[in-house]
């Protein structure tokens, strides 16, 4: 029995843990990976996960990061069950074929770059929206609390993992060649007293916890501060007579975000002639999945649905569904709330609107999610200066807010809190989903709180999946490494072959040598935009 880590190994995407057991190979997730070129070239390197080879796939949840490469699979071949709640297949029905569609529109972009430089032989759509219709036909829906073996030997368990709706943590019961090995994994784990969903479960205790790290590093605030904090940013924006961008995830976080609209504008804390465009197809159908599983809401959620409140209308809200209507937002006269999808503003409409607004001094970005290493959102949290939107470089003059109180995960002391159940003597924590500096913490607070020592996977490693008396065995994959001797070593090189042109540059015509400044120029604006960030 073993579990290979093909991804969120020391990162937050790309949730992926392939395992071999009872004859039978299957995957927990099988999420995209995010975040800058090197990394996201990881979609296309699908040869280790062997599609044709995977028995069956469970889901967590229906997260991009965690379920967008299933597609991609399909495309290469694979055509088994992927199992997870029925809440979690209606949302991957529509997040999918946004993503493939997404996909698509890349690739046309890309081919038209090509075709512009003279280029052939352009990357292809990473998956169509018909791999993503096939993929749908697949899902086999499971319930909480009620076990199924998706082979024998394999006995599998959902418990609500409280992050989104439908989102579960997975206890899995392996009985292979005489050893039983019990396994849970977190999937990812929801914050207590959350806005709409219920509270995170605890599975009963396990050999393995592989637990996600997201947070490990700090807390959240209360959500009463975090809503404040939205209210600050409308009003200043709102005075300044510019708009409020909101990088929203499609799925559980721009319901939260008209939740807490619809609070405000209760409270009289939203302004009655400022209008609030969910600016994201995705969204738009997204919410009314959530209408129709009110079921899985809380009971705070469920009390304003019992008094006749939509918790998700506002009385200026405005729907925005094709592309004309996106484009006609940024020529709305005076201030607004948009909110629009991607989370991480790598993608989608969202971009067009920091186009417009990021540069003005009165516009509010306001971030309530996770910004992943690599990705647009992570520069601007980090307070770069300049952004590049569609190829030009665009000033940072807007107000940026982060709110990590809307966060659907667990933050450090959560974290913990869940974990302190499933401990005992030879319980074997794994720490996946985070970056370095999260579960480096994260091991620390578990190694002084529980006397345990987690183990923190890189991309590729192999875990031996051992009962709780023996100890952990594993294999890890050497790491590759930038060849900074070379490259450093190349620039050398052309800055030598440059300087010995430049001797003749004052013969050339004056046109040409403005030609060769202006070039000259951009590189010297490259190469302090790249040490900027050394």
């Amino acid at each position: 029995m073993k579990v290979q880590f093909l991804g969120a190994a020391q990162t937050v995407t790309g949730s992926c843990y392939m395992l071999e057991a009872c004859g039978k190979r299957f995957c927990v997730d099988c999420g995209m990976h995010q975040g800058n070129k090197a990394i996201e070239k990881r979609n296309r390197e699908t040869e280790v996960y062997r599609p044709t080879d995977i028995d069956f796939v469970l889901l967590t949840h229906a997260h991009i990061d965690h379920s967008g490469l299933l597609p991609r699979m399909v495309r290469e071949g694979y055509s088994n069950p992927v199992y997870c709640t029925r809440a979690t297949s209606e949302l991957l029905d529509i997040m999918l074929q946004d993503s493939a569609h997404i996909q698509e529109m890349e690739a046309q972009w890309e081919a038209r770059k090509y075709q512009r430089r003279g280029l052939s032989n352009p990357p292809d759509a990473l998956y169509t929206t018909e791999d993503a219709q096939k993929t749908s036909t697949l899902f086999h829906t499971v319930d909480y609390h009620t076990p199924f073996e998706p082979a024998p030997g394999i006995r599998v368990v959902y418990y609500d993992a409280g992050h989104i709706l439908g989102s579960g943590t997975l206890r899995i019961e392996i009985n292979d060649n005489g050893k039983t090995v019990s396994l849970i994994f977190s999937g990812d784990i929801g914050r207590p007293q959350s806005l709409i969903v219920r509270d995170p479960e605890n599975p009963p205790k396990a050999d393995y916890v592989f637990m996600e790290s997201t947070y490990g590093d700090r807390d959240h605030k209360s959500k009463e501060v975090s809503v404040d904090e939205l209210a600050q940013a409308i009003a200043y924006s709102y005075g300044k007579g510019e708009k409020v961008i909101i990088p929203a995830f499609a799925v559980e976080r721009a319901q939260e975000v008209l939740y807490c609209l619809h609070a405000l504008n209760r409270e009289g804390k939203l302004p009655e002639d400022m209008p609030v465009f969910v600016d994201s197809p995705l969204a738009i159908r997204a919410t009314k999945v959530f209408e129709q599983h009110c079921n899985l809401f809380d009971d705070d959620a469920k009390d304003l649905l019992c008094n006749g409140e939509n918790p998700f209308s506002l009385p200026n809200l405005r729907y925005t569904l094709s592309v004309e209507e996106s484009r006609a937002i940024n020529d709305h006269k005076g201030p607004a709330i948009i909110i629009s999808a991607s989370g991480m503003c790598n993608a989608g409409r969202v971009r067009h609107h920091l186009r417009h607004n990021i540069w003005k001094p009165g516009a509010s970005i306001v971030f309530v999610g996770y910004q992943a290493m690599g990705t647009p959102g992570r520069s601007i949290v980090n307070k770069a200066k300049k952004i590049t939107l569609f190829g030009e470089d665009t000033e940072i003059a807007a107000r940026i807010v982060t709110i990590n109180g809307f966060s659907a995960h667990a933050g450090q002391s959560q974290l913990q809190d869940w974990l302190a159940p499933l401990v005992h003597d030879k319980v074997k924590v794994v720490l996946v989903h985070g970056d370095n500096g999260a579960q480096a913490t994260l091991a620390g607070l578990i190694q002084q709180r529980f006397g345990v020592t987690p183990f923190i996977p890189v991309h590729h490693e192999e875990l031996q999946l051992t009962p709780a008396d023996e100890p952990v065995r594993h294999t890890a994959p050497a790491q590759p490494r930038v060849n900074w001797d070379f490259l450093t070593g190349e620039l050398e090189r052309k800055w030598g072959m440059l300087k010995t042109k430049m001797d003749s540059m004052h013969a050339r015509p004056w046109v040409e040598q403005t030609d060769v400044q202006e070039a000259l120029e951009k590189l010297d604006y490259a190469l302090t935009r790249t040490l900027s960030r050394m």
